[in-house]
C-alpha cells in the first residue's frame, strides 16, 4: 500500500485557505466601493496611503524537509 503524501496534502490544504482568503478579501473590498466610502482627499479608503500594494505574504517551509 502506498503512503500518504501529508505534505502534498498540506500544501493543498494551505493553497485552498490562501484563495479563500483572497477571494474574501475580494469581495470586502467590492462591497467598500459600492458603498462609495471615501477619505477625505476623495481616495478610495481601502487603498494604502503610499498608494503602493501590499506585498504578497512570504511562503513558509518545513524544516523538517530541510537537510542539516
Amino acid at each position: 500500500m502506498a503512503k500518504t503524501n501529508f505534505q502534498y496534502e498540506k500544501r493543498q490544504k494551505e493553497l485552498e485557505k490562501k484563495r479563500k482568503k483572497e477571494e474574501k478579501l475580494k469581495r470586502k473590498q467590492e462591497r467598500g466601493s459600492d458603498t462609495g466610502e471615501s477619505t477625505e482627499d476623495g481616495r478610495s479608503g481601502d487603498t494604502q496611503a503610499s498608494g503602493t500594494e501590499a506585498l504578497p505574504e512570504p511562503v513558509e517551509h518545513d524544516s523538517q524537509t530541510e537537510a542539516p
